[in-house]
């Protein structure tokens, strides 16, 4: 059996020990070491150690190393037991230990997905215009259960859906200002819907705001559209160019009136 010869501490870590062993030809390295795995197993010159324990060791260090893995990594922000379990996949942990490691912070309060499902809901809700349904999807992909996803949007109440989905429509005006009437609203409820929101909740926004146009600002997104098709349309000549650009405008969401009014500005010009 193998005899511990020396131990050293490793230059760039003070908690990591370097173990010297002697086969029986002189002494060579075995194996670097985490301090608390060196006090665990009572390591120190002369100690013999069999093949058995050798193994142990090593396993109790593979494991300790990902546990520290582990808390560095969340020490930069809270995670869920997913994330962990995949950075810990990532660096090519062995998933027996992961496993281990994973109770372990967990019993230790490192990890807790409810209390982690709440806050990352809050900071949504404080920090983006992110809807529920979005909310809901990313922490889904982080592995949380629909009870606890369910338990945690209800830090996210309705009224306050709203007033984030107004804000969005005002920010949304200035984007689609160059569109009808009609197109307008539904490019704005498109974006609500990607953003996360409900039908319901889209539809009290849009309850709790101005968004009709002026006459001179319908007149502005009708020249822009017309002039766009104008210039698509304009190798063709009379009743088939009106056609088309009546065709072309009626799908952009602009009432026949409307249409009407902008072919006769273009042929007085």
């Amino acid at each position: 059996m193998p005899v511990v010869t020396k131990i050293t501490t490793q230059k760039n870590s003070g908690e990591r020990y370097n173990v010297y062993l002697d086969y029986g030809k002189g002494e060579e390295f075995g194996f670097g070491v985490d301090e608390n795995v060196l006090i665990k197993y009572d390591l120190k010159k002369g100690r013999q150690l069999d093949e058995f324990e050798l193994t142990e060791i090593q396993y109790a260090d593979d494991e300790k190393k990902a546990y520290n893995l582990a808390i560095t990594y969340l020490s930069y922000r809270m995670r869920s037991e997913k994330e962990v379990h995949d950075y810990l996949k990532k660096k090519e942990i062995n998933s027996t230990i992961i496993q281990q490691v994973i109770q372990k912070l967990v019993s230790h309060r490192y990890l807790n997905d409810e209390e982690f499902a709440k806050a990352f809901v809050l900071t949504q809700m404080n920090t983006t215009s992110k809807g529920p349904n979005v909310i809901q999807r990313e922490l889904k992909e982080k592995g949380i259960s629909d009870s606890i996803i369910t338990l945690s949007l209800c830090e996210y109440p309705e009224e306050q859906q709203i007033q984030t989905a107004v804000k969005l429509i005002e920010k949304l005006k200035g984007k689609y200002k160059k569109l009808s009437q009609v197109m307008m609203k539904q490019k704005m409820e498109q974006a609500l819907a990607v953003k996360g929101y409900s039908f319901s909740v889209i539809q009290e926004a849009f309850q709790r705001t101005d968004t009709e146009k002026e006459s001179d600002e319908v007149w502005e997104a009708l020249q822009y559209q017309g002039m766009k098709a104008h210039r698509r349309f304009s190798k063709y000549e009379g009743w088939e160019y009106q056609q088309k650009m009546k065709q072309a405008l009626y799908r952009k969401g602009f009432s026949i009136e409307q249409i009407q009014s902008f072919l006769d500005s273009i042929e007085e010009e």
